[in-house]
């Protein structure tokens, strides 16, 4: 099993949930496979710019445990894709730094990905400058549901350290990750879908009617403005506004 790096690359963790791709090729009059396709390609735009921008961990959602739910020959399309793409942007992860890592279950992935995952995760290990992250038959409930029963095989305090090293466990990232500092969700959607519900406990939120084959660089840079407008507390107190609320 591979194992995060003793330190993860320095900066934001971005999550994205990228939506919109079936929609998007609907609305061409396209199969909704050519927006995956699409999608697809979009994800690796993002990858390439977004250490330029001081992000150091990215996560993408490319299929919940819900997923399966979808018509059989999307889904197929879809697993093939996954495929194609991690052997056309292995090399590219390697020599531009890029480690990547897949977390959601395993055992429901056909085994040619698996293998293909497996090999990618191996290959990329040495990649320093950033931790990408693919959520593959995803769910947060069914992560949080395996480390419930982890938890009860082990001795001592459960601790929020201990349970975000079991969430990395269970994930097959091998430890435990940063939390997210800010998700975005083209779309058009506003929920979280059971993405990271652990790791957005505090994570800032933007939701954007742009439907992820048309989101672009200009659009993760305004994003990356609005969450550096906000003021982040983690549920203390702006100590200096109450000083002058009670002077004022």
């Amino acid at each position: 099993m591979p194992t995060l790096p003793a330190t993860t690359p320095p900066g934001l963790h971005l999550a994205i949930i990228m939506d919109g791709n079936g929609r998007w090729a609907s609305a061409r009059g396209r199969p909704r496979a050519a927006g995956h396709v699409v999608g697809a390609r979009k994800a690796r735009e993002m990858v390439e710019v977004a250490s330029n921008h001081g992000i150091g961990t990215m996560t993408l959602y490319a299929f919940s445990a819900d997923n399966w739910a979808r018509p059989r020959r999307e889904v197929v399309t879809l697993m093939r894709l996954f495929r194609r793409t991690i052997l056309a942007e292995q090399e590219r992860c390697i020599a531009t730094g890029v480690r990547l890592i897949f977390i959601g279950r395993r055992d429901r992935l056909p085994r040619e990905l698996l293998h293909t995952i497996e090999a990618a995760e191996a290959a990329t290990a040495g990649g320093k400058r950033l931790l990408l992250r693919v959520a593959l038959d995803y769910g947060a409930r069914d992560t949080i549901e395996r480390v419930i029963a982890m938890a009860r095989t082990i001795d001592g305090p459960v601790t929020r350290d201990k349970v975000a090293e079991l969430i990395g466990r269970a994930d097959h990232s091998g430890g435990a990750a940063p939390d997210v500092d800010l998700l975005v969700r083209t779309g058009g959607e506003q929920r979280l879908s059971d993405f990271l519900l652990w790791e957005c406990a505090y994570a800032e939120l933007i939701f954007t009617r742009r439907m992820w084959p048309d989101f672009s660089e200009d659009d993760l840079v305004q994003a990356l403005k609005e969450f550096h407008s906000r003021h982040r507390r983690f549920g203390a107190i702006d100590e200096p506004a109450e000083e002058r609320a009670r002077t004022a």
